[in-house]
């Protein structure tokens, strides 16, 4: 009788044991794969926690844009004029991004003198135009004050800019210091910071122009009394 081979019994199911103590490796695996049940409760907890933290900052606000009104110019001004209500308006502004010392009232520079050139639509501030705060920063000292003078030789007027350094000298030709009886020099005052010169309007006498220096108090007081009866001149540092 030829053999035959006995016929194959059921196959056993291919069963996978799950390990009872996974590597962290497996753990990585299965979260980097999560089945579809798993992928819609993350979604969903990643949903409702972007809601909550939405919901948190509306209720808290952001300071950063919050807004705030703020004098700003209207249109191109030049130093020295006198502002009006048509130079200047309120404008909005986020709160984080204002500099230090903005104007935040029209009337608070109605009829101030501007210190330097001011383009549209910036904000002013408390040292763009002439005042107490512009004397103490550019004199560095709080009590400071800011002195008109006229020079003696409408030249130099010409070549002095907003920012410079210079000495005031009064020329007393009383008092000869020498032989030759040259007139002496006498120093009024060192380091005054020029905050503002005139503009040069058309038909205007140059020896017209200002000077607008900041001094600390006492030497303001010295260089205001010797303007009114004495030459006065500066020199450059």
């Amino acid at each position: 009788m030829p053999y035959e081979p006995a016929p194959p019994g059921p196959r056993r199911p291919n069963v996978t044991h799950r390990n009872l103590s996974p590597s962290w490796a497996d753990r990585l695996s299965e979260f980097a794969h999560p089945g579809w049940g798993r992928t819609v409760i993350v979604r969903r907890i990643l949903a409702a926690g972007l809601t909550a933290l939405a919901v948190l900052l509306l209720v808290r606000g952001n300071p950063d844009f919050d807004r705030s009104p703020v004098v700003v110019a209207v249109r191109d001004l030049e130093p020295g004029r006198a502002l009006t209500d048509e130079d200047v308006d309120l404008a909005e502004w986020e709160s984080g991004t204002l500099p230090e010392g903005v104007v935040t009232a029209v009337a608070d520079v109605a009829g101030r003198t501007l210190a330097g050139p001011v383009r549209a639509g910036e904000p002013l501030t408390d040292v763009r135009v002439l005042g107490p705060r512009l004397a103490a920063v550019a004199a560095d000292v709080e009590d400071a004050r800011i002195v008109p003078i006229r020079l003696a030789d409408p030249a130099v007027t010409e070549l002095l800019r907003e920012g410079d350094r210079v000495d005031v000298l009064t020329v007393d030709s009383q008092t000869p210091v020498n032989p030759d009886r040259q007139p002496g020099a006498t120093v009024l005052a060192t380091r005054a910071a020029v905050v503002l010169v005139t503009p040069s309007a058309n038909g205007r006498d140059q020896r017209e122009r200002v000077v607008m220096l900041a001094l600390p108090a006492p030497e303001a007081i010295t260089v205001a009394a010797a303007s009114l009866t004495n030459a006065i001149t500066v020199t450059f540092h």
